[in-house]
């Protein structure tokens, strides 16, 4: 039989957006294969057993498939970190809640991220401008979390909460050069002793 049978022409039978995310994940599995620039929108479109129609409804180029793919990373975890600044805690509990889980969530998502930040440089300057919009507005409201504890006498002051921000997503945005699942650390221990580090360095010395 036909694979034409499979595909999925109309938007508007795809109520659950089951197209776009199947066209996400085979365009990630593309991209870190053969790479960004060597994919072509006919092998994502064939992979994912999609007319180019159905593709263009949802995306309007490959662009908009590579922003995507870090996009819905970084929405995702401004949700959580939303939740957790918003709880009824006290503020280091709150940080490292929030420092914790923007380390997991990055290691459960580290194909899409390492993805990204190989081929950002291809995105058109638009898009760029717009990515980097996105990630400073994350680690603005991060870093009001380390402005409160700073306000309120918790955590010293001496060092610029945005210089602290700076540092630690620093270290959060490598992770996708070196960590390797099934290695001798598994994302929460990362995770906490990231979490330590940050809150160690934001403690009133002794």
């Amino acid at each position: 039989m036909p694979r034409a049978t499979a595909r999925r022409p109309a938007a508007a039978a795809d109520p659950q957006g089951v197209v776009p995310r199947r066209l996400l994940t085979v365009a990630t599995r593309l991209f870190a294969r053969k790479g960004y620039d060597r994919t072509t929108v006919q092998e994502i479109v064939d992979a994912a057993e999609v007319t180019k129609g159905a593709m263009y409804h949802y995306f309007a180029s490959k662009d908009d498939l590579l922003h995507e793919i870090y996009a819905r990373v970084l929405r995702m975890q401004m949700e959580r970190l939303e939740s957790f600044a918003d709880q009824d805690a006290p503020v280091e509990e709150r940080l490292r809640a929030a420092s914790a889980d923007v380390v997991v969530t990055s290691i459960a998502n580290l194909d899409d991220s390492r993805i990204f930040f190989q081929s950002m440089h291809q995105l058109s300057p638009a898009k760029q401008k717009a990515v980097r919009a996105e990630r400073r507005r994350y680690h603005e409201r991060f870093r009001l979390l380390v402005e409160e504890g700073q306000r309120s006498g918790v955590f010293r002051d001496d060092t610029p909460a945005e210089l602290v921000v700076d540092f630690f997503f620093g270290s959060v945005h490598h992770l996708a050069t070196w960590y390797r699942r099934g290695g001798p650390l598994g994302p929460q221990q990362v995770a906490d002793s990231f979490a330590d580090l940050l809150l160690t360095s934001l403690r009133h010395q002794k």
